[in-house]
């Protein structure tokens, strides 16, 4: 028997009859050496081998601690003294410490290195889709995913084999067939402990199949373009074409070789793999869910091919079931020209007789001999000399002449453009302290408004009413808000048959000839056009991702066509559905990052714009105002106005306060109520406020009494055939004077919301009198007819523009400088400066890019102009002129004008091209004429930014819209825009289903007579079916 024998510091185990010394009873301190794993989940359960010398004579002995928990030790796994096995318990959190061994309670072994409690956590899947026969490697996305040792994937209740090593950040693995399709949660197990992904699930769709491969033949050295077309193609994470090959020596001695070469090998089964020594493969590249491009797998010589095989996943499909038996060839041999010395270059001397003949493997081709002819002595002819020589004599002066005229011009534009700088720089020098002054109390007014946001919230759309303003702009009602318009009885038939067309729809083949027939005919209009392509975006939001594989193949085609003409052109206008579904689907994209990064500094904008625009008169008949950015909107006559503040009354419910409102004497009663209404309902939503032709102005002067104000009565002003608005100044209402708003008791037929001036929001009408009629004017009479003197491009304006004189120019200036930092911000969210890259744009950049090089385009202005038109102009121009379809809000007709000339210079801030400016350009290239060339840089380093930022990957893209899709569900029901789009195809219903039937493809599939069957059930028609 072993005993522990002497000294208790220098004590050691031998045999009992060897102990000359005093024996110890009491065991050293237990040695923990190493354990393993080192992670374990903090719901408990991990099991943990702790190895390491003296841990007690028997499991009853041992107690053991990690982290300060208890660890359940396993008896039947003890190995007396070196080894314990035991169940981790359960932690309060992810925490660290260190593994301790007690022996009989004694003073534990600690081990040297910390034991970490983790809490591992799903985030993304890809990719998320498969085909059922399985095989397709996933990869799931996360942290502290390498927990413990025991961890194990399902899909759904299928097991999915984990490949390689679990990493931290990610875990892959492999899938396991289904015998159906279905969507599956994806579980990921470690011991009995489970975490899955929420809200994002893995679906088995339809397995791949292949129709055609071609050409069947290829070189033995390989790489020849193999094109393959099928359906459900893109379903397959990594597609190969593999050869099955035996060698000479096989072949000789029959002994089979199971080799892998290059690539990772596939279970094709043993009866296959007993046949072949050496399995060769390439892999495939998608193109679209119907076509893939293969590359020859390359075979050396002297072996014989046993098969060749398309591995998709777990799909195999032979060569030799989609067209004839892949046949490869022997490789050509080329002989050098020099025969005698390959080594060096052949020299042919003129008059010498050179043999061209072609080896393809056995075969050779004798094209005949070839002969360089000695360099003729031809003679130039004497009278073509003298000719020449006076012509260069002629020519030459006048070229240089032109030249002098050219360099001439050019000095004098630039001295023009230099001259027109500086006196822009006087100008906006002379103005500064008025804009310095002016700026501060905007701040002022804006810190109000911040505090105000903070408070109740920027009056955001919600999505549903977003996407309505861009899809459908000017619809009184969109197809979101009806119901389907069917008498009962025949619901259930209609509902089926849209259904259908639903389906149908999902369809690639189907769609992409049913949106081409549609943009070929003629009678259609760009109205029309738009309106088809809101509605298939609506129809196919909840399968984005399969909208913007469409999207992407029409555009393909569109470039092709562009390219040909002018490829500057593209995505210039919206004449086309594919381009309007481009528009929809940036709309959709950079919704959450409209939300998050641009909207807070343009509805700051807005605001700022609306303040300073108030503070200035504004004539409610022609709607020009003092206060503006448009010279076409400048009120040129200097009016004399004077600020005042009013004392309204607001009632709380029982609660009543007076509030200060600022307004002007000059202002009519309705631009007072107006005015008073955004004040008193700061922050509240435009449409929850009550319009200001429902209420009655009072003015309550004390023991004067009441009286009630409006733009007309009888005490108007009436000159000849004028009659003026009544105003604060008409009324003789005093600075601080008492007035509140009261619902309207009867119809004032003068204020009507036909005949409301706010703003110059409406044209006023004229009320014919038994004298000629009366013509309505505010602060100027306006001596033209009324429409030529509002329209906003008018010639008249166009000319006046050219000839500005400089003290309106100063008051243009004044409001740009004011409004400077609110444009400057506004511009920096668009662009992203300091946020996160939106994906859906570097991934439809990087597709430009790749159309670009396809195409061998290379200047660089034009990929920069199909960018500018697709995101700047097809979006942010679009988002920045029109606030009201991110905000409930009311945009004036002055407001308008001025975004828009805020628009046209962030327009003109993303051309390549030098912006030039002179006597005879346009006022608001003048106004902006300094800062565009620092825009300018803005957009090009956004466009290189996102050049250089990491490629976006089809699976990351496919999952971010699904993951939209499925945010933004329950907002969308889709029958409605189904039947208003089956009426586009019931009216071109003869040349649609000729398109299908004249395609091969629909011909198989049966595409027009789908549609037949969707006709006969929407139209309750007898058809031949």
């Amino acid at each position: 028997m072993c005993l522990w024998c002497g000294e208790e510091d220098r004590a050691s185990c031998v045999h009992k009859e060897q102990c000359e010394q005093s024996t110890i009873n009491v065991c050293p301190t237990p040695n923990i050496q190493s354990f393993f794993p080192s992670t374990g989940i903090i719901n408990g359960g991990a099991i943990i081998t702790i190895i390491g010398q003296d841990m007690g004579q028997k499991a009853d002995d041992v107690s053991v601690t990690v982290c300060d928990q208890p660890c359940t030790v396993l008896p039947h796994l003890y190995v007396v003294s070196n080894r314990i096995v035991c169940s981790l318990s359960a932690s309060q959190g992810a925490e660290s410490g260190y593994v301790k061994v007690s022996v009989n309670g004694r003073e534990p072994g600690v081990s040297t290195e910390l034991f970490f409690y983790q809490d591992p956590q799903l985030h993304s899947l890809t990719p998320i889709r498969g085909p059922m026969a399985g095989g397709t490697k996933i990869t799931i996305s996360g942290t502290k995913l390498s927990t413990g040792d025991r961890v194990s994937v399902t899909v759904g209740d299928l097991p999915c084999e984990v490949s390689g090593n679990v990493a931290d950040g990610q875990i892959c693995c492999i899938t396991s067939p289904s015998s159906v399709q279905q969507e599956a949660s994806v579980l990921v197990f470690y011991g009995s402990v489970k975490r899955s992904l929420e809200r994002v699930l893995y679906n088995y769709t339809e397995n791949p199949t292949i129709f055609s491969a071609s050409p069947s033949k290829a070189f033995q050295g390989g790489g020849r373009r193999i094109s393959v077309t099928g359906s459900n193609l893109d379903v397959v994470e990594t597609p190969y074409m593999i050869a099955l090959i035996k060698s000479s020596e096989d072949l000789q001695n029959g002994d089979v070789n199971h080799r892998r070469k290059r690539k990772r090998r596939r279970d094709l089964g043993r009866s296959i793999v007993q046949e072949v020594s050496e399995i060769i493969s390439e892999q495939c590249q998608h193109n679209s869910s119907t076509s893939l491009l293969c590359l020859s797998p390359a075979i050396p010589e002297n072996t014989m091919v046993v098969d060749v095989l398309f591995v998709l996943d777990n799909v195999r499909i032979p060569f030799s079931s989609v067209a004839e038996n892949f046949t490869f060839l022997k490789n050509p041999t080329l002989k050098p020209l020099n025969r005698d010395n390959p080594s060096k270059p052949y020299n042919l001397k003129p008059g010498n007789v050179l043999d061209i003949e072609i080896h393809m493997g056995n075969l050779r081709f004798n094209l005949g001999q070839v002969k360089y002819d000695e360099e003729g002595q031809y003679s130039f002819p004497r009278e073509a000399k003298i000719g020449l020589g006076v012509g260069a004599t002629l020519l030459v002066p006048v070229v240089l002449i032109i030249i002098f005229m050219y360099r001439r011009q050019s000095k004098m534009a630039m001295r023009d453009y230099k001259k027109v700088l500086v006196q822009l720089e006087n100008l906006e020098t002379s103005v500064g302290d008025q804009c310095r002054k002016e700026f501060t109390d905007l701040m002022t007014e804006m810190m109000d408004l911040t505090s105000d946001i903070e408070g109740s919230g920027i009056p955001y759309r919600d999505y549903k009413t977003y996407i309505e303003k861009i899809f459908f702009p000017g619809d009184t009602v969109s197809p979101l808000r009806k119901n389907l318009d069917v008498p009962e009885n025949r619901r259930a038939t209609v509902e089926q048959g849209l259904n259908q067309l639903s389906n149908l729809l999902n369809n690639k083949l189907f769609l992409t000839k049913l949106i081409e027939t549609l943009d070929a005919q003629s009678t259609l209009s760009q109205r029309d056009r738009c309106h088809a392509a809101s509605l298939l975006t609506v129809a196919l939001h909840g399968k984005l991702e399969y909208l913007t594989d469409v999207m992407k193949t029409l555009l393909c085609d569109l470039i092709d066509q562009c390219v040909a003409k002018n490829p500057k052109l593209l995505l210039r206008r919206t004449e086309t559905i594919v381009e309007k579904l481009l528009t929809n689907w940036m709309s959709i994209c950079l919704h959450s990052f409209l939300r998050e990064a641009a909207a807070e500094p343009l509805y700051m904008l807005y605001s700022a714009i609306k303040y300073q625009v108030d503070k200035g008169p504004v004539d409610a008949v022609s709607g020009k105002a003092k206060r503006t950015l448009n010279d076409g909107r400048l009120l040129r006559e200097d009016i004399e106005y004077r600020p005042m503040t009013l004392t309204v009354i607001v009632k709380n419910g029982t609660e009543v306060q007076r509030v200060p409102v600022r307004v002007l004497d000059t202002d009519t009663i309705t631009q007072v109520k107006g005015k008073i209404l955004n004040h008193v309902y700061k922050g509240t939503p435009f449409s929850h406020r009550p319009a200001a032709h429902t209420l009655d102005l009072e003015w309550r002067a004390g023991q004067a009494g009441h009286l009630t104000l409006s733009d007309e009565d009888l005490t108007s002003q009436v000159q000849d055939q004028w009659k003026r608005l009544n105003t604060l100044h008409h009324y003789k209402v005093p600075d601080l004077a008492t007035v509140a708003l009261i619902p309207r008791l009867h119809n004032n037929q003068c204020e009507t919301p036909n005949n409301s001036f706010l703003s110059g929001e409406k044209t006023p009408m004229l009320d014919e009198g038994e004298d000629g009629g009366i013509k309505m004017w505010h602060l100027v009479k306006c001596m033209e007819e009324p429409e030529p003197c509002r329209r906003r491009s008018s010639m008249r304006e166009r000319e006046r523009a050219k000839a500005i004189p400089e003290i309106y120019l100063t008051r243009l200036l004044s409001m740009k400088g004011t409004l400077q930092k609110f444009v400057d911000d506004t511009f920096q969210a668009m662009l992203g400066v300091n946020r996160p890259l939106p994906i859906s744009i570097k991934y439809f950049f990087d597709f430009l890019d790749e159309m670009a090089e396809k195409h061998e385009i290379e200047d660089a202005e034009t990929v920069h102009i199909w960018k500018t038109h697709s995101l700047m102009q097809r979006f942010w121009v679009l988002i920045l002129k029109n606030p009201q379809m991110v905000f409930d809000i009311e945009v004036s007709e002055n407001v308008d004008s001025i975004l828009t000339v805020i628009a046209q210079t962030f327009i003109d801030s993303c051309t390549i091209s030098e912006h030039k400016v002179g006597r005879d350009s346009p006022v608001n290239k003048l106004l902006y004429a300094r800062e565009i060339p620092r825009y300018k840089q803005m957009v090009e380093k956004y466009y290189a930014d996102i050049q250089q930022a990491t490629p976006a990957s089809y699976q990351e893209m496919n999952s971010s819209l699904t993951e939209l899709s499925g945010i933004h569900a329950a907002d969308f029901t889709s029958l409605v825009a189904l039947q208003e789009l089956y009426n586009y195809i019931n009216k071109y219903y003869d040349q649609i289903s000729t398109a299908l039937e004249e395609d091969p493809n629909g011909q198989k599939m049966q595409l027009a007579y789908r549609l037949q069957q969707i006709s006969a059930l929407v139209e309750n028609k007898v058809t031949d079916l």
